[in-house]
């Protein structure tokens, strides 16, 4: 996005960490905590009746004849013989043996070590409490975390049918308290986002020695740009089919939330100890340019401008590099649409293609290419 919190700390980029607490009070029982003597079976959730599906309640929510529980896995390198079923878009299922080439819905669970095939198995979060998941919901959960909101119609179920919240997958999620969704403005759709529980579930069972990690989010933040920000995965899958093609592997992706908050972290890093600090921060101009250039981020407008999301990869010869994504709306027009085309940001039209831009380069291996085009007609 571009607003530049400049002046003073903003609260929507505060980190994260501090959401991470317990909120028992606010869930209806979503999952059992384990009896030392309660056998190692596993019992049904159904305390998050959601009022608006009177009828559901009775149906078989996830047409797969019945659940089959196992353990969850104890470490990453654990596979499942079903992993590859769990695929949804055949133009990635041929490559799934090529670890360069894995599905981009997969990549945040790369590093997790949650159930991956179509059985559901028990896990556990650090308090003990006891869910049951299968691979589609691992992935479900990893991608909503990586980018806070994601439309229920972009996710996708145990069998690749489009998601929906009131059976299968998301209804078995927001029951056992990791999800919830939020209606979306004028669309036959809602968008799911983590609940707490869901965040830490992550958390404890992420490698912590992977570097660098993939953040997750839980909570919606800015509910004012909820349309907005629910179009950031497609244009996400935008740029990963492109990268794919030349045999770019992804890493990681990183929102304008982290950015911001490590720009806010160094801006006022010489302020603590300021006994006549007034709210501004003690950088000159210089050095803010300086910072958003090492950065790889645009400085114009005396301003440092942001991007919506940040795709890491490894290219094919192995130098690492990254594409700025900016999400465009029917609301750019003006000075924002021009900074927006002045950014040089890879520039994704909602549910239109991807307009030109160009990638980042500081880390190695970067493209050359041109301003974004003019998208707005």
């Amino acid at each position: 996005m571009f607003d530049d919190p400049r002046w003073g700390d903003d609260p929507r980029d505060l980190d994260d960490d501090s959401r991470d607490r317990d909120r028992d009070q606010e869930w209806r029982e979503p999952g059992h905590t384990r009896d030392p003597g309660d056998d190692h079976g596993h019992r049904s959730v159904d305390h998050a009746y959601d009022p608006r599906d009177p009828d559901e309640r009775d149906r078989d929510r996830d047409d797969d004849g019945g659940p089959h529980l196992g353990r969850g896995p104890s470490s990453r390198d654990e596979k499942s013989e079903s992993d590859s079923r769990d695929r949804d878009d055949e133009r990635w299922s041929k490559r799934d043996h090529d670890p360069r080439h894995l599905d981009p819905r997969d990549v945040f669970m790369r590093d997790l070590s949650l159930p991956r095939g179509r059985d559901r198995e028990i896990v556990f979060d650090p308090r003990d409490r006891e869910y049951t998941l299968r691979g589609s919901e691992t992935r479900t959960l990893s991608t909503v975390g990586a980018f806070r909101v994601v439309p229920a119609h972009d996710l996708r179920d145990h069998i690749g049918r489009p998601a929906d919240p009131r059976n299968g997958d998301l209804r078995h999620l927001r029951e056992q308290g990791l999800i919830e969704t939020v209606r979306l403005d004028g669309r036959r759709d809602v968008a799911v986002v983590l609940t707490d529980r869901g965040r830490s579930l992550l958390e404890s069972h992420r490698d912590r020695d992977h570097d660098p990690r993939q953040a997750f989010y839980s909570g919606l933040k800015r509910e004012r740009e909820l349309e907005h920000d629910s179009q950031v995965y497609q244009a996400y899958l935008s740029v990963a089919e492109r990268l794919d093609e030349r045999d770019a592997r992804i890493e990681r992706v990183v929102l304008d939330y982290e950015l911001k908050r490590e720009y806010q972290q160094w801006l006022h890093e010489r302020d603590r100890d300021r006994d006549d600090y007034d709210g501004h921060p003690d950088r000159d101009a210089r050095e803010i340019e300086a910072w958003a250039l090492e950065h790889d981020l645009p400085y114009f407008d005396e301003q440092v401008h942001f991007p919506d999301l940040r795709i890491e990869y490894e290219e094919a010869d192995g130098s690492w590099d990254h594409e700025n994504v900016e999400v465009v709306t029917v609301h750019y027009r003006g000075s924002h649409g021009a900074a927006a085309a002045r950014s040089g940001f890879s520039c994704y039209g909602g549910s239109s293609a991807r307009i030109s831009g160009r990638g980042g380069g500081r880390r190695g291996g970067g493209r050359n290419g041109g301003l974004v085009e003019e998208f707005w007609k």
